[in-house]
């Protein structure tokens, strides 16, 4: 079965890089491959889209630039390792700017990549999703309909579609910054760490 799910994986992976779709990514790669973590996480991460700087120079999610700090900063409050979770995004290509900036994903962009993102959930099956950020939340609804908020219902343990879901901000600097710091955050991975344990 193992190796079933790998070459399952593989598939998957080839078909969304190949993937031409959004005419406005249509010259960037998904970061979608092993180096998102393990194939049997105990949970699940689901972020916006791959950084400029971070994910998609790295290749590896939440790697390599600010947000990728302070996710790790997150993971290491919870011990939490990168081998035991995978991390993917509503929209797996990175979107820019015209200056070549980061951009928020836009809806047409997140439906096209939604049948990646349920692909992905049917093959790991997790049993915890957590989702980092506005868009990743929104992102769900195409997958199976909710009216969760990141605003009203973060940091709340909440079922969906037959699994339990835990809405969580983002890990931008900018995010962490309104926050003036990292400590809701650091909370709400408290209870990532409870429904793990």
């Amino acid at each position: 079965m193992a190796v079933g799910k790998i070459h399952l994986f593989k598939k998957l992976c080839d078909d969304a890089h190949a993937c031409r779709i959004c005419p406005n990514l249509a010259d960037k790669t998904a970061v979608l491959s092993e180096l998102n973590g393990s194939l049997h996480p105990r949970v699940m991460f689901i972020g916006e889209a791959p950084g400029r700087v971070g994910a998609d120079r790295t290749r590896r999610p939440f790697f390599g630039d600010k947000s990728g700090n302070n996710f790790q900063t997150l993971l290491d409050s919870i011990e939490l390792s990168r081998d035991d979770i995978f991390i993917t995004s509503a929209v797996m290509c990175s979107p820019r700017s015209a200056t070549d900036a980061n951009r928020r994903p836009r809806r047409t962009e997140i439906k096209n990549c939604s049948s990646y993102l349920i692909r992905v959930l049917d093959l790991i099956q997790p049993k915890v999703i957590a989702t980092l950020g506005g868009v990743a939340l929104e992102a769900l609804t195409s997958i199976a309909y909710h009216e969760f908020r990141l605003k009203t219902h973060a940091g709340e343990i909440l079922d969906w579609n037959g699994r339990t879901l835990l809405p969580l901000y983002h890990p931008s600097p900018q995010v962490v910054a309104a926050q003036r710091g990292l400590a809701l955050q650091l909370k709400h991975f408290q209870t990532v760490g409870k429904l793990i344990a």
